[in-house]
């Protein structure tokens, strides 16, 4: 009966609250989660979105088409140059971005208008600048069609235009780098006063605001990085160029530009030069943008 199923749950109202905060980074909203478990969870919707508020978790930004999801099917369509239909027709089940949507996003990088934004992170170790925090992307579902892509990246994720550059912020580190500390009552505070990004990074319509963030040295080991979105966390040195070079294939979409900007912007700062933000251009917009074969009739 009832009883058996309250069970399944831990006793005390704090295990119960972690378990839900726990839930939510997993699957990514509160509609996923009740979903998942057949609607049996003990809890509604507000009382649900109460202890996240509570929890001081940001929530999730927008459309659940991941980010990494349209990325993965541009670049493939790109790469591959096959028709627009032939690629989505091989899409798994698992992938949920609508045709029309994608047109319209082609749409969007042709004319050269971004109309989402997203905040990305350089983070940095305590004991270097050149030592960036990169994970593995393991929030996307598999792409068919021959080898997947590269999937090395930095922090990253849908901001809301209205949110304080903090909270934008916070949301990421909260997804994609602090996730345990975020579930046991916090992320570590390492926001700058203020926050500006040090560029703008036009990646299909998105505009991410790319911020430097330098870790604190309790904060620099590896192991105390958790995600659900991002695994295997690793420091990249980005002076390596022969490597990063390379490597190349192996990074999503915009982070090889992410890294160029970053080390653009430690050059000028090292000559004690005051800039705006640097404005670049994934290689997957030139490529969209430019004229020659249209792979998409």
């Amino acid at each position: 009966g009832p009883k058996k199923l309250m069970l399944k749950f831990p006793r005390s109202q704090k295990e119960f609250n972690k378990y839900l905060v726990r839930e939510y980074f997993m699957c990514g909203s509160v509609d996923e989660v009740l979903r998942k478990h057949s609607y049996g969870l003990p809890i509604s919707y507000a009382n649900y979105q109460r202890i996240l508020d509570k929890w001081g978790i940001v929530k999730a930004a927008g459309p659940n088409s991941k980010i990494s999801e349209v990325l993965d099917f541009l670049t493939k369509l790109v790469e591959k140059n096959v028709p627009f239909e032939y690629l989505y027709k091989r899409m798994p089940p698992s992938f949920k971005t609508s045709a029309a949507t994608i047109y319209r996003i082609l749409g969007y990088v042709k004319e050269g208008v971004t109309r989402r934004i997203a905040t990305g992170l350089i983070i940095t170790s305590y004991s270097s600048r050149k030592k960036i925090l990169v994970g593995e992307d393991i929030s996307k579902p598999r792409m068919e069609l021959g080898k997947p892509f590269g999937s090395i990246s930095i922090p990253m994720g849908f901001s809301r235009k209205v949110d304080p550059r903090e909270e934008a912020i916070l949301r990421v580190l909260q997804q994609e780098v602090f996730t345990e500390s975020a579930i046991e009552g916090g992320v570590p505070d390492i926001i700058p006063a203020r926050p500006k990004p040090f560029m703008f990074l036009d990646i299909a319509d998105v505009r991410v605001e790319v911020f430097h963030i330098r870790l604190p040295k309790r904060f620099s080991k590896l192991g105390g990085f958790s995600s659900f979105k991002l695994t295997g966390f690793k420091y990249l040195d980005i002076e390596d160029t022969k490597k990063l070079e390379k490597e190349r294939q192996k990074f999503r979409v915009g982070v090889f530009e992410a890294i160029a900007g970053f080390r653009k912007c430690q050059g000028l700062l090292n000559r004690n030069l005051a800039f705006n933000p640097l404005q670049y251009k994934s290689s997957l917009n030139y490529f969209l943008a430019s004229e020659r074969g249209n792979p998409f009739e």
